[in-house]
């Protein structure tokens, strides 16, 4: 048996696991090109979908690709904070996206994730600027869009809440949230 003295294994241990993680991230890099065009497609059917249903089951495969993204460290990560908000620990979940975030600033759905906490908290401020990031990255992000209209309007700034819920209608023309703004009228749909 061949004996490798502890430090020497521990420096081997640490190289193959790290070329393991560069193998697996691999693949997850060629398919950020394919998610991203599975995403565009998705995102001109749902401006096209005939009625809600339709656009209900596109919605659901759009925040699929949103928070489980192809690199599988960041996947593991968001499962993490998708769990601790299951859980309702909105602190655990917090600081893991803060934590993600600083790791991965260009991830849409890490900032929208926070939004979303910040708002079920009452702290419209930072959800307003999470939000102001998640658009920057993701100008089509229809949830990010219809929460600051959300916010907007409990804040008494209806000009800017009719704003982004057209800008979030015109994504997304069967978001739930439009019965608050009846001046943009129905969906067109069809039968």
């Amino acid at each position: 048996m061949l004996h490798i003295p502890r430090r020497l294994a521990s420096i081997l241990t640490r190289l193959l696991m790290g070329l393991m993680l560069l193998l697996a991230a691999g693949p997850a890099f060629a398919d950020d090109a394919a998610d991203r065009a599975a995403i565009d497609k998705l995102f001109a059917q749902l401006r096209v979908a005939p009625n809600a249903e339709t656009a209900q089951a596109i919605d659901a495969q759009i925040w699929t690709y949103w928070t489980t993204p192809s690199d599988p460290i960041l996947a593991g990560r968001m499962r993490e904070v998708l769990t601790a908000r299951g859980m309702g620990d909105a602190a655990g979940a917090l600081r893991l996206l803060d934590k993600l975030i600083a790791d991965y600033p260009d991830y849409a759905e890490g900032w929208n994730q926070r939004a979303t906490i910040y708002y079920t908290l009452g702290d419209f401020d930072a959800s307003i600027a999470d939000c102001e990031k998640v658009l920057a990255l993701e100008p089509r992000h229809f949830g990010a869009l219809s929460g600051r209209a959300l916010m907007y309007l409990q804040l008494g700034k209806r000009a800017l809440a009719l704003k982004d819920m057209a800008a979030a209608l015109a994504v997304h023309p069967f978001l739930n949230e439009r019965r608050l703004f009846p001046e943009l009228g129905e969906p067109m749909t069809q039968i």
